[in-house]
């Protein structure tokens, strides 16, 4: 049944909705990459209605997943139903993504990347929900601080009219807690790029997997530093200042709070 699910959402890609290019969904068309060898086996780009993933074999999860945010398609996203129905996507190969499995009684949450709430279609919605588009998520965390994170994210998209988004998961550390019989890595962090074209405004956004609420506002260059990932499509100039500060619940970008 999980099986038949997935590939009936992947039959629904082809009809209806038209699929745009995974290049729409990153600045200038240009994907991030990866400047850590170690973290390249296995890796797979699974292009969705609405955003890409880049998937791991390694991980079995996504190392990143981006999306493009505009002011209509928010709007239209208020009035969407959450489906809750997660699957495996069954274009990975056996053992490379995660199974519905591993999260049973695990204590984590099945953490979107890519956030159901701002999928616009029932396409997307449903599409969110692969398993290739989530990371073992601290529950206090996902359902407070994180939500607080995405929500303002999905503010400042509006007030701009469009933004570029790319959330993943950090692995810092020696010892790597894991979940399941795929033994499915879980982060110790998760960040968030977003870029304001109209703005010429770029910054990451890097919160503890844990049910502390300790986040950290950073230039994008300083997360490229730790993550081992790099977001070619954003200006040099844009990327390497920080313009925005964040206190739990709202971005002020800067003079203007809102």
């Amino acid at each position: 049944m999980k099986k038949l699910f997935a590939s009936l959402l992947m039959a629904v890609a082809s009809h209806g909705f038209a699929a745009p290019a995974c290049s729409g969904f990153v600045p200038d068309g240009q994907f991030p990459t990866l400047a850590n060898p170690r973290m390249a086996p296995q890796t797979r780009m699974l292009c969705y209605s609405d955003f890409v993933v880049l998937h791991s074999g390694i991980t079995h999860g996504p190392l990143w997943s981006a999306e493009h945010l505009t002011r209509d398609h928010l709007e239209a996203a208020k009035d969407m139903t959450r489906t809750n129905r997660f699957f495996e996507d069954d274009r990975l190969p056996e053992g490379e993504g995660a199974t519905l499995a591993d999260y049973k009684r695990s204590g984590f949450d099945r953490g979107h990347m890519s956030p159901a709430g701002n999928r616009w279609n029932p396409q997307a919605m449903a599409e969110s929900f692969s398993l290739a588009n989530v990371v073992p998520q601290n529950r206090e965390n996902n359902q407070r601080l994180w939500s607080h994170i995405e929500t303002a994210v999905r503010r400042l998209a509006t007030r701009y009219g469009e933004a570029y988004v790319v959330t993943g998961p950090l692995f810092t550390g020696a010892q790597l807690q894991t979940i399941g019989p795929t033994r499915v890595l879980v982060p110790t962090q998760i960040f968030k790029v977003v870029y304001v074209p109209s703005q010429q405004l770029a910054f990451a956004i890097v919160a503890d997997n844990t049910s502390a609420d300790h986040y950290e506002v950073r230039s994008v260059r300083a997360l490229e530093e730790q993550s081992g990932i790099r977001f070619p499509g954003i200006p040099a100039d844009a990327a390497a200042e920080t313009k925005v500060s964040f206190n739990g619940r709202a971005f002020s970008v800067r003079k203007g709070f809102w």
